[in-house]
């Protein structure tokens, strides 16, 4: 049984949505492809999830437990007392693999936009003139000739000065993920999914789904940390984004 250890970066999961931490009970269990229960899983045998599904808020520790063992190997976890590795170094393992520039030092959400922001790219490599002048309506950029690197740029800029963007990108790439895998979102998820799908229909999820290929032949692990990544920063920036407007709120009150 996985063993939870104290990790910072993941405290917020606590206070977090269950349709929203579904998605990464979801993942971390279930295949997508076949549908079936994951081999090397434990979390379904664990006591809190077996007393609190399906409120997972109530059994967090038990599933960032779960995610950590996926980040360590077998080996290296039994000798940890059934401990995994910090969510840190699952996202720059996964970011290594993805071959994604980032400071190991930056903060973590940052760490986390930097992989969005390679899929991103990766996709408008591959995009026309037109796909690539509709993804920019779609996502509210104001560029008169986009190129891919045009566009990133001003991703980065708009992400810099809007918790709303990058929201908005970490739910436009959990979109496509979801959309790749087959994974059905709660409903008040797939509400605010479905507004993203238009931006990701087409090239940008060829690329996702070439980067998960990638990620398909290095290994079984990487079909679960990849995936988790994603869900786990569309989760913070979401959770960032709401406490900023209720901190909004609460100053115009």
């Amino acid at each position: 049984m996985a063993v939870y250890r104290s990790d910072p970066e993941l405290f917020f999961l606590k206070e977090c949505a269950n349709e929203d931490l579904k998605l990464l009970v979801d993942i971390l269990t279930t295949d997508p492809k076949d549908k079936c229960t994951r081999y090397t899983e434990t979390l379904t045998s664990d006591s809190e999830y077996k007393k609190y599904y399906p409120n997972h808020k109530a059994y967090w520790q038990s599933i960032a437990a779960e995610l950590q063992t996926y980040g360590g190997s077998t080996i290296g976890n039994i000798l940890r007392g059934n401990q995994g590795v910090p969510y840190r170094e699952i996202l720059t393992d996964v970011c290594d693999k993805m071959k994604v520039n980032y400071n190991k030092n930056a903060a973590i959400e940052l760490i986390e936009m930097n992989l969005l922001l390679k899929m991103l790219e990766e996709s408008m490599e591959k995009m026309s003139e037109d796909e690539l002048n509709q993804f920019v309506r779609n996502m509210g950029i104001e560029l008169t000739n986009p190129t891919p690197e045009l566009v990133i740029m001003a991703l980065q800029t708009s992400i810099k000065l809007s918790g709303f963007a990058a929201y908005q990108l970490a739910t436009t790439v959990l979109a496509s993920i979801l959309k790749i895998l087959g994974i059905t979102a709660s409903f008040g998820t797939y509400i605010l999914l479905s507004q993203a799908i238009k931006v990701i229909s087409g090239p940008i999820g060829w690329a996702v789904s070439s980067a998960w290929l990638v990620s398909d032949i290095a290994g079984p692990a990487y079909r679960v940390t990849i995936p988790s990544c994603i869900i786990i920063a569309y989760m913070r920036q979401k959770h960032l984004y709401e406490k900023k407007q209720k901190e909004n709120g609460a100053i115009q009150t």
